[in-house]
């Protein structure tokens, strides 16, 4: 008796142990990675004595103190409003800086023909293993000699270059399409205006990638706008959190709702821009 077969049989796939295991880790990864923003949140809205107290621990305040949010900017001590505006300022500014200069300079050192091109770029990528400590009292004494201590400008100016975003950019282009430029050369265009109108317009996945870990890093830095920032007008944001907890005085509920505000302006560019994040570390893979 023949026997008609209709199609493929499917085979039906159940479960395997392996995804169980695989997501049950990373779900509890996930929860241990939530829990310092859980306290922020807890903590932000508690009393003193809520957040001190060691015996009758509650997961949430019975009583949210939602007003810990208004005094954390009427406060005239610590002024985080201005101190906000300050890092915005400080961190928009040397990231374009950082695009323009570190761009133009990975360009050059990966399409540049002459003879010492290479050195060039190692002696920049050397500068990567020297120390910050290092070069902090000679930059400091630099900025002072300018009359810079306590402006933006002193700031600023330092972090307009940077030998890793070189570096990174660098080696982008290293995998650009040639081909791209060689028709523009054939229409005429110059390098610069090669650069301006080809490159730049088909590397902005790169450079958002490159400009949000720039941003990032500019809006957290601590010890240079501490030194620098002698003046409450010229605070930036970690420096008016450091404020809260001194040998003097200690206002938890305040550095705790100070700390989500000043987290806000991060989490919104990495929840914007976190597909360029993943995109350009892609794309900084060494090409020779």
């Amino acid at each position: 008796m023949a026997t008609t077969v209709t199609g493929p049989r499917r085979r039906r796939r159940g479960v395997r142990p392996g995804s169980v295991v695989r997501y049950a880790v990373l779900a509890a990864l996930a929860l241990i990675f939530l829990v310092p923003f859980y306290l922020l949140v807890r903590n932000a809205l508690s009393t003193e004595q809520e957040i001190t107290r060691i015996d009758g621990w509650t997961w949430f305040p019975s009583s949210p103190q939602w007003g810990n949010l208004s005094e954390v900017f009427d406060s005239t001590s610590v002024p985080l409003a201005r101190s906000m505006v300050n890092s915005l300022l400080i961190a928009v500014t040397q990231t374009v800086g950082v695009l323009i200069v570190s761009g133009m300079a990975g360009y050059g050192l990966a399409r540049s023909t002459v003879r010492y091109a290479n050195a060039v770029f190692y002696i920049v990528l050397a500068t990567l293993l020297i120390p910050a400590a290092v070069t902090f009292v000679p930059t400091f004494v630099m900025v002072s000699s300018l009359g810079w201590v306590s402006t933006l400008r002193g700031l600023i100016v330092p972090g307009l270059f940077q030998a890793l975003a070189t570096f990174l950019f660098r080696q982008y282009f290293l995998g650009f399409p040639k081909e791209l430029e060689e028709a523009a050369q054939i229409d005429g265009a110059g390098p610069w205006k090669t650069f301006w109108r080809i490159v730049v317009p088909n590397s902005w996945g790169f450079a958002a990638a490159v400009a949000t870990i720039t941003f990032i890093g500019s809006w957290n830095a601590f010890l240079w706008p501490l030194v620098i920032g002698q003046d409450q007008s010229s605070w930036t944001v970690q420096i008016a959190l450091s404020t809260y907890v001194t040998a003097q005085s200690v206002n938890l509920h305040g550095m705790f709702m100070a700390a989500i505000v000043s987290m806000v302006p991060l989490l919104l560019m990495f929840l914007f821009l976190q597909r360029w994040i993943v995109a350009g570390v892609e794309q900084t893979g060494i090409n020779e």
